[in-house]
């Protein structure tokens, strides 16, 4: 009777064990099978707040997930139960378990937004406004920006460092411009306390100028040294800086494209055709680059140039030389064959 009892036991754990492990198999399989989308991909938002059973039965109701119980229960006996807020990418291939650990991890989809080196505030504003996620810049004032931005700065401009910005769905305007605000302060500083000893500034915010200038002027990037040259000796001698995009800046809204005589003899603080030494700001965002060739100017005799209509300037000594220069790259070629910059190559030549 024992011995029979104890067959009839073993017999009923074995079919229980097998009964497990089509269970687990099946489980198993389900878990690692790739969901089938219509379009192939979908973009699914996790809100905040949310948990992982009510995005699961969301999940159901759309037909991704056939068994949302499933995918809780083994995420509560692995102990993945946390998910993150955000906008993700679901995919043909991905599984129940991919996707549990996309929630886990929080792989969001990223985007970017380019802020090109030489742009302006304002330009920084309107290209941030022309992103629908960050539309709602435009309803604050320039102090609430820089307050939440943590820009403890009298004005903003300079001080936002040009680079590609990586953001997901849950970002602001804010946070790129903290981000960007925060950088620049890293390359300033940096760049300030490898300075050559022999420049003119009092402090790093006056590089900073000097660079925005740089930046505005240079056509090519290897000019930027010698720009900067330029500038620095006649800050030394004393002479007016002369420079058009630091006028063009102080006319603001009222510059359409094509600077006039009458625009040199505006008076502003911007106007270095009237005013001695550096304007009072940064007329735009300087490039690591331009910070570079603002603290470590070229040597050299120049204090003049003229762009020659290739995207490249020419140098002079004394202003005799220079007005022949702009005779001829001013006048004489820019009835034939004048460029402000670079000519770009197709691609592929």
């Amino acid at each position: 009777m024992l011995k029979r009892l104890l067959r009839i036991t073993s017999l009923i754990i074995l079919v229980a064990a097998v009964c497990v492990a089509v269970l687990v198999g099946s489980a198993q399989r389900y878990l690692e099978a790739p969901i089938q989308l219509a379009d192939g991909s979908v973009i699914w938002t996790i809100e905040k707040g949310s948990s992982l059973n009510a995005v699961n039965r969301q999940l159901h109701q759309r037909n991704i997930l056939s068994h949302p119980r499933l995918l809780s229960l083994y995420a509560r006996l692995t102990g993945d139960t946390a998910i993150q807020a955000g906008r993700y990418q679901l995919s043909n291939g991905d599984t129940a378990t991919t996707l549990l650990h996309k929630f886990n991890r929080g792989d969001v989809i990223s985007y970017q937004i380019t802020f090109p080196e030489g742009w302006s505030y304002k330009q920084w504003l309107a290209q941030l406004a022309s992103i629908e996620q960050f539309a709602d810049i435009g309803t604050l004032s320039q102090a609430q920006i820089m307050q939440a931005a943590g820009i403890d700065k009298p004005y903003p401009e300079g001080w936002l460092f040009p680079d590609t910005y990586s953001y997901i769905s849950s970002d602001t305007a804010i946070d790129i411009l903290a981000r960007a605000h925060k950088k620049m302060i890293e390359v300033l500083n940096r760049a300030w306390q490898n300075r050559s000893t022999d420049t003119p500034y009092t402090s790093a915010y006056q590089a900073l100028i000097m660079a925005s200038i740089v930046e505005k002027e240079t056509g090519l990037a290897e000019e930027r040294a010698a720009i900067a040259g330029v500038f620095v000796r006649r800050l030394n001698k004393r002479m007016r800086l002369q420079t058009d995009p630091t006028v063009i800046y102080g006319l603001g809204d009222a510059y359409t494209g094509n600077i006039k005589r009458s625009h040199l003899k505006t008076p502003s603080p911007y106007n270095t055709y009237m005013i001695k030494g550096l304007p009072p700001t940064p007329i735009a965002m300087p490039s690591a680059a331009a910070i570079d060739a603002a603290l470590h100017p070229l040597d050299g005799t120049s204090l003049y140039f003229v762009a020659r209509g290739d995207g490249g300037h020419y140098f002079s000594d004394n202003l005799e030389e220079h007005q022949k220069a702009v005779r001829q790259y001013q006048i004489n070629q820019r009835a034939v064959d004048y460029q402000s910059a670079p000519r770009i190559k197709p691609l592929g030549k």
